[in-house]
């Protein structure tokens, strides 16, 4: 069973702290996330919250979604990190409205002037020449086509995505320049595509993966709470695989003691619904979000929190984070190992191929009506 919520911190040894200076009241976190907002680390100025002794009616509204429009000058991000299978990724949106509180993109957003807490869920940006800018680098001369990996930091299926349909402009030039994708998510949302992505499975041109943290309701609503409900998740594997678009089941991230025993119950899930391959990510903790999922854990399973991050350092040589190739995603040392074997055991046992599949990229070709851009 997952930890208690309401067990008190004085099972925890080590108190949890809190950012007193910028922790939000819950009543203005309907639904969020991050449980503080937390300058930038760029940022000169520093934001306080304090009991001035007027009465809490006269606090501000619950906090709202603004989306901004941005003018993207590249879209095609490049990589050249040696434990990851692209080299190429797109994210049509800067910041994440699903708030998972884990988000390793969330020190992101302080490069923008932002917090990488609230304002990381709430203050959105949406590329509006996506479309029109991805055909023009696939048509560059000398282009050579790779898988592209659409959402690796922020999701494409998030909420806004119903309305700006970003993610759906730059799938419909992947189609038409026959490009392999790899799509990341954690939204039913993605089945919206199915035309798009049916076409593109029939040439062996893209595969999704759908992230499944965990099964349990309310801890979902806790760690990720405006991403589709886990039954959700499950149901678009099966949609998608039923329309012969093969799917990944990420179980990430795995944080120690609280979502770890669920591991194979959510790969059986997952395999029952049509799943072809499986992998997870141990918790990350970059930069600010050591301290974000801190206070989140102060307020939500304080007696837990120092547990939980002896298993994390114990897995990331005694750090809250370790950016080493190789074994960022998944860490080392005992705990580590672990539950990589548990992994290994239940995609053998429930039957996961042992290979993954390859993406084509043979059937690239820029569109005539590309030729009159140049």
């Amino acid at each position: 069973m997952p930890p208690d919520a309401t067990r008190p911190s004085s099972f925890d040894p080590e108190p949890a702290r809190r950012l007193p200076a910028a922790t939000a009241p819950a009543r203005l976190r309907v639904r969020r996330g991050a449980t503080a907002n937390p300058s930038g680390r760029y940022e000169a100025a520093r934001r306080e919250s304090f009991d001035d002794g007027w009465p809490s009616d006269d606090a501000p509204p619950p906090l709202r979604t603004e989306v901004r429009p941005e003018q993207a000058r590249t879209l095609i991000t490049r990589n050249t990190s040696p434990d990851i299978s692209f080299d190429r990724s797109i994210n049509p949106y800067r910041g994440c409205e699903h708030g998972c509180v884990y988000c390793f993109a969330r020190p992101n957003h302080a490069y923008l002037g932002l917090s990488p807490g609230l304002d990381f869920e709430t203050k959105l940006f949406r590329k509006v020449n996506a479309g029109a800018l991805l055909a023009r680098e696939l048509s560059a001369p000398g282009y050579s086509p790779a898988t592209i990996a659409l959402g690796t930091a922020t999701d494409p299926y998030q909420p806004i995505e119903r309305e700006h349909r970003v993610t759906r402009a730059v799938l419909e030039v992947l189609a038409r320049f026959r490009h392999p994708v790899g799509i990341v998510t954690k939204s039913n949302l993605v089945v919206r595509d199915l035309d798009l992505l049916t076409d593109l499975a029939r040439d062996g041109l893209v595969k999704v993966a759908v992230s499944v943290t965990t099964l349990d309701p309310a801890l979902a609503r806790r760690l990720e709470p405006r991403a589709p409900h886990p039954e959700r998740r499950l149901d678009a594997i099966g949609r998608l695989s039923a329309a012969g678009i093969p799917v990944m089941v990420i179980a990430a991230p795995v944080i120690p003691s609280l979502n770890d025993h669920e591991i194979e119950a959510i790969l059986a899930r997952a395999r029952a619904q049509g799943a072809v391959e499986a992998s997870h990510v141990l918790l990350r903790l970059p930069l600010e979000l050591d301290a974000l999922v801190d206070d989140w854990f102060a307020e939500h399973y304080p007696g837990r929190r120092a547990h939980v991050m002896s298993l994390v350092r114990a897995a990331r040589g005694g750090k809250a984070y370790d950016a080493a190739f190789g074994t960022r995603m998944t860490g080392t040392g005992a705990y580590a190992d672990l539950i990589a074997q548990r992994m290994r055991l239940a995609r053998r046992r429930l039957g996961y191929p042992e290979t993954r599949r390859r993406l084509r990229t043979d059937l690239f070709r820029v569109p005539t009506d590309q030729l009159s851009l140049f």
